[in-house]
């Protein structure tokens, strides 16, 4: 399968580095692998990514859905040329979890020239649903 990135040239360690002093750096949130046409990243459930019951967030959910998505479209992406941002996420909470980690993957649906669709699995360290999301990101062009 032929990559679906702009440029392979990018690491992990780079990946994760743009996380520092972010909200994905808050939450702990950390890029695990690169495939030809997928992206995953795994998130801890602490006290910092729960609610108050001690189960995961949904809002914890969606920012991981959101920053895998996002991500990954940066990559399919010319940076010099155009950015991207998020226009539109769904996350379906399907499972509580309230310790380890849930591990991201991000598939595309559709690669446009103007919107990237992607399908987010959120799974538990079992390996078992916990959220489903659906995010569309707006693909725009960069003022001179």
């Amino acid at each position: 399968m032929k990559p679906i990135w702009h440029s392979l040239d990018i690491s992990l360690d780079q990946l994760n580095e743009y996380g520092n002093n972010t909200l994905s750096g808050h939450l702990g949130m950390e890029f695990t692998e690169i495939g030809p046409d997928y992206l995953r990243m795994i998130m801890p459930v602490n006290n910092q990514t729960k609610q108050p019951f001690g189960l995961l967030h949904g809002g914890a959910s969606a920012a991981l859905a959101e920053t895998v998505g996002s991500v990954a479209s940066s990559l399919i992406i010319d940076p010099k040329k155009q950015i991207c941002v998020g226009l539109d996420i769904n996350a379906n909470h399907l499972k509580g979890v309230s310790e380890g980690y849930v591990h991201a993957i991000a598939r595309p649906l559709h690669i446009g020239s103007t919107t990237h669709v992607w399908d987010i699995r959120i799974c538990d360290d079992d390996n078992k649903l916990v959220c489903i999301s659906r995010l569309t990101v707006a693909v725009r062009d960069k003022k001179a």
